[in-house]
């Protein structure tokens, strides 16, 4: 029998759409269920405007069968089948889309949607095998028809024998090779995998005969064999239901049948819009910390599906790298997809719905923040830090949708705080918001640069994290109130400026001699004014604090960035009557003295020394 040659295209065409254009061969089902849907799909508008039919969908389904020992995966319709015409067109021209000519020309609002969008989808049969035969018998036709390829040197359409309308879609699998094993589409756990990632939620029932092992009744260790034809997808999306239908049990059971986590997720948010572009979505705010969350490894992004299958695994354009933590599913019917409906084209219903499911997420943190706090706190310990990461990155471009969110421990609640909840809180002479930095909370509370502000009834913002002081230099301000290091060269204390002021002229010289004494090690030395009890602090001038310093120093290419140092010294102190007496009788010593105050003051910054030995050479030289 002579073959026809495919319409319009090439034999290179096809070559590419079955080498190149999807990414996994597992794919290939799923377009045929689609396309199996699609059909069953095409009877239910018929039935809409012919009185005559009777569509009760109980009827209609889609059956997936493997027979291992001829090589053949069979999948079956009920659906509207094809004429001879029909297979002409939608399977001998490559990229004609009758699903979609379908749907233009019935367009309804009842909520049924035609599947398919491209004619090649039937083609990604050819990935795995090396012929295809369709039978297919239109609905009201008296003659069934068979259309047979090997691929793209063209196929053959002859009658054929078949009872009832619907479609018969067999694949010969092709054979093992060293590099791939075609055996896989033949396993039945295997096929029941792919529909259920891909397909679970077609609207009709996707049936296969499963093997079930059980133990013989009256032994022990003997088992039998049972097959019994089963629904394998769950059909009814979740997110398609009304809310008021679903308990917490029900989502947590989504997200744990979804393997979006091995924990309880804090909480699901549910979304269903329809404005200018439709689209369902549930989303989880996870309760844990995923192992590799803060890895190269991590992938983020939400399931996408449209009209419930699986497009995307992980869509990462649909969530901002500040929320990728956030776990769950979006499903439309507007996308805009590729050739292949792996990709997405970037367009604007795309950017749409990301945009709106960002101002979701931090509505229902922020409502999480007022009114469960504890849970708050919890997912905060979790995920603070990309929350900060997102008010550092971009160069500070979400920084306002952001810092609501944040929180940070208070020297006085002794408890994390907001932002909001510290600036209610100041008095009304406070000009500054003021924070610590340090390894810990404990650290923080005794470093002596926090002695003055603590005495004024201020309230401490403690930074731990790398990236506190990074996040805040970017966000600058809040509500109008500048955020100032409590190591900051000025505290902004006017009353205390004007007595240093004094102290400084009085002691220049001897200040002087100590800066150079310290060349290339501080900027200046100086009268501190925020010293109470300790002798001797270290501050900075510029936007790089102590802190910084030590994180940059820890990562690769620092180039050397170091923090202007300025020694400061306690003139109310014992140790600064000490060093003036030095100076007016043995300039010796106040280099000894000077040296062991600097590295004092390293010490309780938490920075190593540079030279120990000579540092307890100096202590002995007290001693003696």
């Amino acid at each position: 029998m002579e073959k026809t040659q495919f319409k319009a295209e090439s034999k290179r065409l096809l070559e590419m759409m079955i080498n190149s254009i999807y990414s996994q061969r597992e794919i290939f089902l799923r377009e045929l269920i689609s396309n199996s849907s699609d059909a069953i799909d095409k009877l239910y508008y018929k039935a809409l405007t012919d009185e005559s039919l009777n569509f009760d969908k109980d009827s209609y389904y889609i059956k997936v069968e493997a027979d291992k020992e001829n090589r053949i995966l069979k999948i079956t319709d009920t659906g509207i089948g094809m004429t001879k015409e029909e297979l002409e067109s939608n399977l001998g021209t490559i990229a004609k889309s009758g699903s979609l000519a379908f749907k233009k020309e019935n367009e309804t609002s009842d909520g049924h949607e035609i599947i398919g969008q491209f004619g090649v989808g039937f083609y990604s049969a050819f990935m795995v095998a090396d012929s295809v035969m369709v039978i297919s018998k239109a609905l009201g036709s008296d003659t069934a028809y068979k259309w047979e390829s090997t691929g793209a040197e063209g196929y053959t359409i002859v009658p054929a024998e078949k009872d009832a309308a619907g479609t018969e879609i067999f694949l010969h699998i092709k054979e093992n090779t060293e590099e791939d094993q075609y055996d896989e589409y033949l396993e039945e756990y295997r096929l029941q995998s792919i529909i259920k990632k891909y397909s679970d939620f077609i609207r009709y029932p996707i049936k296969m005969a499963v093997t079930e092992r059980k133990l013989k009744e009256g032994a022990e260790n003997e088992y039998e064999e049972h097959v019994e034809e089963k629904v394998i997808n769950s059909m009814v999306p979740i997110w398609r239901k009304n809310k008021s239908e679903l308990t917490d049990e029900d989502y947590n059971q989504f997200y744990s049948e979804k393997h979006y986590g091995f924990d309880q997720p804090l909480k699901h948010i549910h979304i269903s819009v329809d404005g200018a572009i439709r689209y369902n979505a549930i989303l989880f705010i996870p309760e844990n910390i995923p192992f590799d969350y803060y890895s190269a490894e991590y992938e983020k992004g939400l399931e996408l599906y449209s009209n419930g299958v699986l497009i995307m695994n992980k869509c990462a354009d649909l969530l901002p790298d500040y929320f990728s933590f956030v776990k769950g599913m979006v499903d439309s019917d507007d996308l805009s997809l590729n050739i292949s409906r792996e990709m997405l084209q970037h367009d604007r219903q795309l950017k749409l719905i990301a945009k709106n499911i960002s101002k979701k997420i931090k509505s229902e943190l922020q409502s999480l923040l007022k009114n469960d706090r504890e849970s708050y706190e919890k997912f905060y310990k979790a995920f603070g830090r990309q929350l900060k990461y997102g008010v550092y990155s971009d160069y500070g471009a979400n920084k306002e949708s952001l810092q609501d969110l944040l929180l940070f421990y208070s020297s006085k609640e002794e408890k994390l705080v907001s932002l909001d909840e510290y600036t209610a809180r100041m008095p009304e002479d406070q000009k500054y918001i003021y924070y610590a930095s340090g390894e810990s909370y404990e650290r923080i509370g005794k470093l002596p640069q926090t002695e003055m502000v603590s005495e004024k009834g201020y309230e401490i913002l403690y930074f731990t994290e790398d990236i506190d002081e990074f996040a805040i230099n970017m966000l600058m301000t809040y509500k109008d109130k500048e955020f100032k290091s409590v190591s900051s060269g000025d505290l902004g204390f006017e009353e205390e400026a004007q007595n240093t002021a004094e102290e400084e002229k009085e002691n220049k010289e001897l200040f002087d001699y100590m800066k150079n004494a310290l060349s290339g090690r501080v900027k200046d030395v100086r009268v501190s004014k925020r010293l109470k009890s300790h002798p001797v602090c270290l501050s900075t001038d510029g936007q790089v604090t102590i802190e910084m310093e030590k994180i940059l120093k820890a990562m690769p290419n620092s180039q050397g960035v170091q923090a202007e140092k300025i020694l400061e010294i306690n003139t109310n102190h014992e140790v600064f009557q000490s060093l003036k007496n030095a100076f007016e009788t043995d300039k010796e010593k106040v280099s000894l003295y000077t040296n062991l105050l600097f590295n004092q003051a390293l010490l309780i910054e938490g920075l190593p020394i540079s030279d120990p030995v000579e540092f307890t050479n100096d202590i002995c030289k007290v001693m003696i």
